[in-house]
Order: C-alpha cells, then structure tokens, then sequence
C-alpha cells in the first residue's frame, strides 16, 4: 500500500488522525519515534525557521526544499500546508502541488482566505470554488494524486455566523470533490457536531485551548485533528526562558537541571 493510501484510509477510522505538525527533520523524527501516523507541515513554524512572517513571504523553491528534507528523514506519510497555494493562477498552482506529489508528499492544505496589506480576508466563496473546481480538476487531469483537505477560515477570522457560513462553503467544496475540511478555531462542541453531521467529507480541527479532548473529538465525529504551530511556539518560548536564565545566572546550569 502506498503512503496516500494509508493516508486516505488514515481518514476513515473510528478514532481521529492525530497529525504531528512539523518544520524541519528534526521535529518530523520525533513525531515518528513517539509513533505519530502522519506528518504535517505547518507553514507559520517553518517560515519562521527560515526567518520569515507566515503567509506565503517564503518562496516556494524554499519551501519545497525543507519539505524535502523532511520527506528524506522519515518513512510515514507527509501532508503539506500550502496556504493559498503559493501561486496567482490555477497553473501555478497546480505546479506547485505536482512538485509535491514527485517528492512524495501525499496532501495539500488549501485555505479560502488571503492576506492584502497584512490583513487576513475571506475570499468569495464562488470565487473560490472556480479556482478550487479548477485546481482539482487539472490535478485530475495531470494523474496527480493527492489529499486536498481545504481550510475554511470562518471561525478563525471571526466571521458573523461562522456556522451558516461554514455549511454554504462545505455544499461548494464537496461539489468540488475536495478530500477532506479543515475547520480552525472551531471549538464548541455543538459546532463542530453540526458542522460533521453536514458533511460525509472527513472533517479536521485544530489545538485550541478551548478544543474538546480527543474522545469526545472522537465522539462528535472528528477525523482529523492538528496541532497547528503551537507546539514550535511552545518550544521556542521555553528556548527564551532558559537563555534568559543562562545569562542571569551566568552558567549554564539551568538547561541541565
């Protein structure tokens, strides 16, 4: 069984995929040793990596190239967060992705909002589906074969009604015969029960500190769930405290304490 495939069946059992988000080998040979399933980049913590601002500054020559990297350094599947797809037209796009698939990456994040002017928009949602039928199609067309999980910003930009919203946009993306919806910021529980039962299309969620534990995630229909970039600021925060620590103390005793 190839790794895609383990990937989509990874999508369709009773107990949620718990995705390890990562930025570099390094972090990806940590999660496989702890005995994660499945990778996923997060674009945010590797831009910052390569001292950058999430959203899309970092080429995606570069980005291609620590996917790379991190696709060498372990044998489970990798899915790839590609924000708005690093690219102004379907082409490019689809480019992108197929660069993706030859190197052995098995999905794409996709999301439905972009940045003007350091400000995050929901795009329109026909806009959208257009240039996502699109996307999918000539993915289709072109034999390339990968999970295109798309990202809804609807919760995480605070929209009014962000549960009607949300449901209109799942109609446009089914229609689209994407593989599978990523909700962040969702974290009620009688959202995220209305926002499943609407769909046959696995749905993903994202750490939150409000987020559910993982059974009842489990209970509520979950099939994915994503740690974001939370835990490469976590470990960066705790960096910042010892090194403060080292220099007060001038020793370095603190990090072996």
């Amino acid at each position: 069984m190839t790794n895609i495939q383990i990937f989509k069946e990874l999508h369709q059992n009773n107990e949620p995929l718990l995705l390890g988000n990562v930025w570099n080998p390094q972090s990806a040979k940590v999660y496989e040793q702890l005995g994660y399933q499945a990778l996923a980049t997060s674009s945010s913590a590797v831009a910052h990596s390569l001292g950058y601002e999430d959203g899309e500054n970092m080429t995606f020559d570069e980005y291609l190239y620590m996917v790379g990297r991190i696709l060498k350094s372990i044998s489970i599947p990798l899915t790839v967060d590609l924000e708005g797809g690093y690219g102004k037209t379907v082409d490019a796009v689809v480019s992108n992705i197929s660069k993706l698939a030859e190197i052995g990456a098995v999905g794409i994040n996709i999301e439905d909002s972009f940045i003007v002017e350091g400000t995050r928009k929901i795009a329109d949602k026909e806009v959208f589906f257009e240039k996502l039928k699109s996307i999918v199609s000539k993915l289709k067309e072109e034999k390339v074969e990968m999970f295109i999980n798309v990202r809804t910003d609807t919760f995480l930009l605070g929209l009014e009604n962000p549960v009607e919203e949300t449901l209109q946009r799942i109609k446009l993306f089914e229609e689209a015969k994407v593989d599978g919806i990523f909700v962040p910021c969702i974290t009620a529980e009688n959202d995220i029960k209305t926002i499943v039962k609407s769909t046959k299309t696995p749905v993903n969620v994202m750490a939150m500190p409000e987020l559910p534990d993982f059974k009842t995630l489990q209970n509520l229909g979950v099939k994915r769930i994503s740690s974001g970039n939370f835990l490469n600021g976590y470990i960066y925060k705790n960096l910042e405290e010892k090194g403060r620590e080292i220099m007060q103390e001038q020793s370095f005793s603190p990090i072996f304490k």
